[in-house]
């Protein structure tokens, strides 16, 4: 069926790279380098906060899964979302990792459950069919009630704690009250906005359900961004995920929307993440110029989960404040850096209350691409205040801890296991001669955090040797002590590891924690010896468990950025983060991408994978 696909026109493929520096190695300590000590930007303000209207996921037949290679109708052009969040010059040295003892796998998981989750032809079929091919899902995942909510790149379901289909897949263009992402019905064609980056999460305390993503207006008859950007968040009106949900929107076109210093804005405001303390739900974005090379850093935002509740079942008619304050323009430690991907904490239902309620973050500082051997603890304070018309938080100081080494794996992708791939072989029969695929083992940003038994957690990307060369990636991941000692947020670095399988790679990791401290750890593994395989391990502050294949890789990544006649240079996306997270029982449930046997599109096979184990 491949032989009479029309050519598809090549698209331009941006990748921004980190300086290249000299090779010096850095020791590693437990102990922090700096300590914070007071607000770092007393000037933050508000932001607008819209009521959109309300929604529900529907159940609906699959359209059709397409059957062109045009890039012009399959693929929309995302040059402007694939940007690294790296200062411009700086100094300092190229780092190199140990390499750790690796880790041994078993295919044995007691006590495992697990479904798969969707994928991309669940993507690429919902509103009709009316849907772009994408990659990577950009795993989101909640979990509470007994509801299993997974939202993706560019769906959204719910499950039964037992793995049904209860409501779903739906677009995530209509869940958020939007024309389809591309109308192929219509003559000319009609385009909807463009949405990613989706997050989600649980709150036992108000019993609701929020998921946030990344908007970006379109030109509906060009399909051409217009500059105009917004994070849009859903709030479910219940405990039940399957019911009513509200739709809230806020600008992040120019920072706040209005603010001035945001350079070579209109911008975007690119991978919110989500997180959540007993007051609030925190957001975070890493804020690009749209039209305009540059970086201005992290955009911060918080607001009321409580009256977020009341709002969304019109409880209240008035909308609460969105506190607002730009962290990018902060100074670093490093002169030229700048701050990015503030990962906000999420919890098993554990908060700090002191200090009028405290939401916590770690970051990473490799702000050139060249590693580093710290991480960045945050600490917001008063976040009580939210509940009130004038929110005063107050941001202390950062602590910057010294820590194992890491460093960003890219531009080199992590190699897979041969195999099977359809759309290699239908591009090479058009004339293409690709490779196998690689796969994106991305940056070194923070991934998820949680807050669990008075510990922070979290891991991130990194490769093993020397950082930007050929070789293998692993995980290197932290656990911080949040203290404060006479009233300064003073951290300290508790545990730190890294994982790692030999001759193969894993990537892509989120920690979720029980309250009692129980840690499971979710990633893809990938190598010469394994197909794109979603996999865990129990983790303690200091030691890594077997690796477990919970969803086996039946074949290799065969996705179109991977492939010259879409632009791309030998490695597939992927990623661009897996989920894990703690229920109200002690089990905990964790999602990531990884290829199943299941049907697929012509432009890709991924899928995703869903378990639960009792640590």
């Amino acid at each position: 069926m491949f032989s009479s696909l029309q050519l598809p026109r090549a698209s331009r493929r941006a990748r921004a790279l980190g300086a290249t520096m000299a090779s010096i190695v850095l020791l590693a300590a437990l102990v922090p380098v700096a300590t914070a000590s007071g607000p770092t930007n007393p000037q933050a303000t508000s932001v607008h906060l819209r009521k959109i209207g309300t929604t529900r996921m529907v159940t609906a037949a699959p359209g059709s899964p397409g059957s062109s290679l045009s890039a012009a109708t399959e693929i929309p052009n995302t040059d402007v979302l694939e940007r690294t969040p790296k200062s411009a010059g700086g100094s300092g040295g190229s780092l190199t990792v140990p390499i750790p003892t690796p880790v041994t796998v078993t295919s044995n998981n007691p006590g495992l459950f697990g479904f798969n989750g969707l994928s991309h032809y669940d993507s690429r079929t919902a509103s009709g069919g009316n849907q772009y091919s994408l990659e990577p899902p950009d795993q989101g995942l909640c979990v509470g009630n007994g509801y299993v909510v997974e939202t993706i790149n560019d769906v959204t379901a719910v499950y039964s704690a037992g793995g049904s289909l209860l409501a779903g897949p739906t677009a995530l263009n209509a869940f958020y009250g939007y024309s389809p992402s591309i109308d192929r019905s219509a003559s000319p064609l009609v385009f909807g906005p463009f949405m990613t980056d989706p997050k989600c999460l649980y709150d036992a305390s108000t019993d609701r359900f929020y998921m946030s993503e990344l908007t970006l207006d379109t030109d509906p008859s060009t399909g051409a961004f217009t500059g105009t950007t917004h994070v849009d968040l859903a709030v479910s009106q219940s405990g039940d995920p399957t019911g009513d949900w509200t739709i809230f929107s806020f600008d992040t076109t120019n920072g706040n929307g209005t603010a001035p210093g945001h350079p070579g804005c209109p911008c975007l405001g690119d991978q919110p993440l989500l997180g959540a303390d007993a007051n609030g739900i925190f957001i975070s974005t890493n804020e690009f110029p749209f039209f305009n090379p540059g970086f201005n850093g992290t955009q911060l935002y918080g607001i009321s989960k409580s009256e977020l509740a009341s709002a969304a079942t019109g409880a209240t008619g008035t909308l609460p404040a969105v506190w607002y304050d730009n962290v990018g323009a902060l100074p670093t430690p490093d002169s030229g850096g700048i701050w990015y991907s503030l990962q906000p904490a999420t919890s098993p239902g554990q908060w700090d209350t002191s200090n009028g309620g405290t939401e916590y973050f770690l970051s990473a500082l490799d702000f050139f691409g060249a590693g580093d051997n710290r991480i960045a603890a945050w600490a917001l304070t008063n976040t009580s205040s939210l509940n009130s018309a004038s929110p005063q938080l107050t941001l202390q100081d950062p602590a910057v801890l010294t820590t194992e080494p890491y460093g960003a794996p890219y531009p080199f992708g992590v190699t897979q296991k041969d195999g099977p791939t359809p759309l290699r072989d239908a591009l090479a029969a058009l004339g293409y001669t690709d490779s196998l695929a690689q796969l994106n083992a991305n940056d070194d940003r923070m991934n998820q955090v949680v807050y669990a038994n008075g510990q922070l957690w979290a891991g991130l990307n990194t490769a093993l040797g020397t950082p930007g060369t050929a070789g293998t990636a692993g995980i290197a991941y932290f656990v911080v002590n949040p203290r404060w000692q006479r009233g300064a947020f003073s951290p300290r670095l508790q545990a730190q590891n890294y994982v790692s399988v030999a001759g193969d790679s894993v990537i892509f990791p989120s920690i979720g924690v029980t309250p009692g401290g129980s840690a499971v750890m979710t990633f893809t593994l990938v190598g010469p010896d394994y197909f794109p395989t979603a996999a865990y391990a129990m983790v303690t502050p200091g030691h890594v468990g077997p690796v477990h294949i919970a969803g086996a890789g039946q074949a290799p990544d065969d996705g179109f950025t991977a492939y010259t006649a879409f632009g791309g240079d030998g490695i597939g996306r992927w990623g661009d983060y897996s989920a894990a997270v703690a229920d109200s029982s002690g089990n905990i449930w964790f999602a990531a991408e990884y290829i199943p046997n299941t049907p697929r599109t012509l432009l890709a096979n991924w899928g995703t994978f869903i378990g639960r184990v009792a640590p």
